[in-house]
């Protein structure tokens, strides 16, 4: 039975809900609970500091404001950090109720604002997904390698010899990097042998600015170098000149002390270009592991992962083999996609009591139908083609050789390098043998001149092109 102040609370996250629409509410307002309400004021509490700052920053007077709507009297809303202890397995029992977990104010406000320590857990981390798992992982072609270096790292014991280090997985939007880092962390903190801390580039960043804010760099410092496994996801968005050397220098005290590091990112360290030459080296001297895209076996197994978790919780859920494998087929960008599928059908298929059928799929997962994502292109890829169509070497291209039958194929390759990737002038400058990038622009100007009156050449041109996309 719910008391007044739980039915109120209620009310007021409905009203958030519909404020910030469903996505934004998930993101940063699902695990808020209320701590109590006294006179004036509404005591709210969210799991970490981050979310705790975003929420401050961002939407403090939507808060108050959807509280004065069911509370006209309240004027003030303090929030609060619960604990800074990441859980360190995932849960099994459900949470117990508000009234239980309640700690008196001022405990809750000295957890909120005492300085990083040099304890682990008062670190905080990214939050986790208690549902990715290495036993939900479905492994397949594309991903087996990187999915055993996962798993020889979330095995190892503290003191054991580190095999590769780091360990760096790359891939696209959803095909499964972030799965594996939190399941190696899941796995790692199981034992509770070892002190596994899975951070976000994001977090780490934000904890780096506040602790310098609080002048507490230090202790953040040693907090960081005093776990065992560091796990970094989203490398790629690593920002900020002084953070990128805090960063450099938590990697190379970590590694050269024999812990381990696990970090993913969406391109391999080469094109990280955001990141100093240190930092992109050190990166590349451990295990890069590339996940692939997902072959339609792979994605008919993951839809049967899928099925199977969705019918732990609905026992009379069922998909026909045949709208599995349309879906296996039709779904092909990612893994994400797949499991939209999944939930769109049980959702059609509970909330209208009808079972799943093939028109009912067709139908539900039409707009994550799409054209097929052009291939992406590498540079390594277009000197190697351009090297074999101009019978030069890829070595003569790096070169400083100016003889003519290096020097047209060299800057062709630098024009189809702008014009199929997304490096930068300085980037192909640098993957060039480290030219500047006003010799990449004239080299790219010079053929765009080429291939508007020169016939043979721009055929040549769109040949080389159709190669490297096929």
């Amino acid at each position: 039975m719910t008391t007044p102040e739980q039915d109120r609370w209620s009310r007021v996250k409905g009203r958030l809900r519909s404020s910030v629409g469903e996505d934004v509410y998930t993101s940063w307002f699902a695990r808020m609970d209320l701590e109590g309400v006294q006179e004036e004021s509404v005591r709210l509490s969210v799991p970490t500091r981050f979310l705790k700052s975003w929420i401050q920053a961002h939407y403090a007077e939507r808060v108050l404001s959807c509280w004065q709507a069911e509370m006209p009297e309240v004027h003030r809303i303090d929030l609060t950090v619960r604990t800074a202890v990441r859980p360190i397995a995932p849960p099994k029992e459900a949470p117990a109720p508000v009234e239980m977990r309640r700690a008196p104010a001022s405990e809750l406000r000295s957890t909120a604002t005492a300085p990083v320590s040099a304890n682990h857990d008062a670190l905080g981390g990214s939050p986790l997904d208690p549902r990715l798992t290495f036993a939900s992982f479905v492994v397949g072609r594309s991903n087996t390698l990187a999915h055993a270096a996962a798993r020889q790292v979330a095995e190892g014991r503290r003191g054991d010899p580190v095999m590769f280090n780091p360990l760096y997985i790359h891939a696209g939007v959803g095909l499964g990097k972030t799965h594996l880092l939190q399941a190696v962390t899941w796995a790692g903190n199981s034992g509770n042998e070892r002190k596994v801390l899975y951070l976000t580039a994001e977090k780490f960043m934000y904890g780096f600015v506040a602790a310098l804010k609080t002048q507490t760099a230090l202790a953040f410092k040693e907090a960081l170098r005093g776990i065992d496994v560091l796990v970094i996801d989203d490398l790629q968005f690593l920002q900020g000149k002084s953070t990128q050397a805090e960063f450099c220098h938590t990697l190379n005290a970590l590694i050269d002390a024999g812990r381990q590091v696990v970090i993913a990112a969406d391109r391999p360290p080469s094109d990280l270009e955001s990141l100093d030459d240190r930092v992109r080296s050190r990166l590349a001297g451990g295990l890069v592991v590339e996940m692939g895209s997902l072959g339609e076996e792979l994605r008919h197994g993951i839809l049967k992962s899928r099925v199977a978790a969705a019918r732990a919780h609905h026992a009379t859920f069922e998909v026909p083999e045949e709208v599995l494998t349309y879906l296996a087929r039709a779904i092909t960008h990612n893994g994400r996609d797949l499991e939209g599928a999944i939930n769109r059908l049980l959702a059609h298929s509970k909330l209208n009591n009808r079972p799943v059928t093939l028109e009912m799929a067709e139908h539900e997962v039409r707009d994550l139908i799409r054209p097929q994502e052009p291939k992406r292109i590498k540079i390594e890829d277009i000197q190697r083609v351009v090297a074999r169509q101009y019978n030069v070497s890829r070595s003569d291209l790096l070169s400083s050789r100016r003889t003519a039958n290096v020097v047209r194929p060299r800057q062709v390759a630098m024009y189809l390098a702008k014009t199929l990737t997304l490096r930068s002038l300085p980037e192909i400058g640098r993957r060039f043998g480290g030219r500047d990038h006003t010799t990449v622009l004239h080299a790219v100007r010079k053929i765009e001149a080429l291939v508007s009156k020169d016939t043979a050449l721009s055929e040549e041109v769109e040949s080389l092109k159709r190669q490297l996309q096929e």
